[in-house]
């Protein structure tokens, strides 16, 4: 093993692949076997070839298993990668991996991840079919003009995934690269920009900052972004390039930032956020447009003017604006620091009715909590993971019951 990097190029002959590639830049590896592999490779690097092999060492946890323990035969807790990768996807299980491999930490390697990393690679994959069915396939070769807020602010979110993204490589935290390519990619350009996009005809900026979002993925996800890069043209009509693996890796740049954009849609998404959650508290058909009135100052109220159709379409609302603070909070209410919104939500007092019923059921499962942690006898043999989950759970029926207690105090 300590040979292997200068003998499969050729050595101890003077070949030219041992010329260029020995040494090379970065050795990942796991912490257990740094002796047995890492050192080993390090010693007989410098004793025959006069220098290390490497520059940087990266070294990972371990992969273990959803409880936490060591894969093993003995065990019986090994899992196949080619079982895992026919079921989840090759992207999905490599994802997965990379998101939960915090510097200094073990993976578990559990279903929910696997699941959710799934999902993603889907998501990518649905958003891609919708947006070449929307706009083509042609990338523009340059930036187009950012002449809406939308435009101007996924833009400065693309620059800033870039920068976190390229930031992350740079420092060896691959998990945080992944974290901010999957929070750029799915909240904000799934569920806010193409959702934005469908209130227009013209989306010049679509493919622009898509094409982008599909290189800064590739390290992580290389096999689905290729091939959807592969599908683009430029506006030529040929292919952008022999592969996404050779295109340049984007970077960020200071002309693309944009706070006001930023600042402005982030108003925005807050009271569409605010309308969207009194509904679903309430349980109100998603298919019913609500009336209610906004009620805000300053840069707020300006937001609201600016964006009335877009916070309409977007939450389902028809909202009269007003400046100022509500002169009284009653009923269905979101209020912060800047509007308070108030919606004329149907079924009043059947709503109180259900939450009153909601409260009761609640009640029943935290004393059967209480019940169970006051058992000595289960608290002694229980795993520490079972009581961790049952009171995580109790805590949340709480302040479950706390905010259904403040709904009806309101709804008085």
């Amino acid at each position: 093993s300590g040979l292997w990097p200068f003998s499969t190029l050729g050595w101890p002959d003077q070949t030219p692949d041992l010329a260029k590639y020995y040494p090379t830049t970065l050795l990942v590896t796991g912490f257990d076997i740094i002796f047995f592999w890492a050192a080993r490779m390090m010693v007989f690097g410098i004793e025959f070839m006069g220098e290390p092999p490497f520059k940087q060492i990266h070294i990972h946890g371990l992969v273990r298993d959803a409880e936490g323990q060591k894969m093993s035969k003995t065990k019986g807790n090994v899992v196949d990668p080619l079982e895992v990768n026919e079921k989840y996807g090759t992207d999905a299980v490599r994802f997965a991996l990379l998101v939960s491999a915090a510097a200094g930490a073990d993976v578990s390697f559990g279903e929910e991840r696997l699941t959710s990393a799934r999902n993603f690679t889907n998501k990518i994959w649905n958003a891609s079919r919708l947006i070449f069915g929307r706009a083509g396939i042609t990338v523009p070769s340059k930036a187009p003009a950012l002449e809406t807020l939308e435009d101007r602010w996924i833009v400065s979110r693309l620059n800033a995934a870039a920068e976190k993204a390229n930031r992350a490589i740079e420092n060896h935290r691959y998990h945080e690269a992944a974290d901010a390519m999957w929070s750029f990619f799915w909240d904000e350009f799934c569920d806010w920009y193409l959702e934005l996009i469908k209130l227009r005809t013209e989306v010049p900026v679509l493919l622009w900052t898509y094409e982008r979002a599909m290189r800064l993925l590739h390290p992580m996800m290389p096999f689905i972004t290729e091939e959807l890069w592969q599908r683009l043209e430029n506006e030529s009509g040929a292919k952008l390039g022999k592969s996404i693996s050779l295109a340049a890796y984007p970077q960020s740049e200071d002309a693309l930032a944009d706070p006001a954009a930023e600042s402005e849609m982030a108003t925005m998404q807050s009271i569409i956020t605010a309308a969207r959650t009194l509904r679903a508290e309430r349980k109100v058909d998603r298919k019913l447009n609500v009336p209610g009135t906004l009620y805000a100052e300053g840069a707020a109220i300006a937001v609201a003017r600016a964006r009335s159709e877009a916070i309409g379409k977007l939450a389902n609302v028809t909202l009269a604006l007003k400046e100022g603070k509500a002169p009284k909070l009653e009923g269905a209410v979101r209020s912060t620091p800047e509007f308070d919104l108030v919606l004329e939500l149907p079924e009043a007092e059947g709503e109180r009715d259900r939450l009153i019923k909601e409260n009761e059921q609640l009640r029943k499962v935290i004393e059967n909590s209480d019940r169970q942690l006051a058992n000595e006898d289960f608290i002694r043999k229980a795993p520490e993971k079972v009581i961790a989950n049952i009171r995580q759970k109790k805590a949340e029926y709480e302040a479950q019951v706390a905010k259904n207690l403040a709904a009806l105090d309101r709804a008085v």
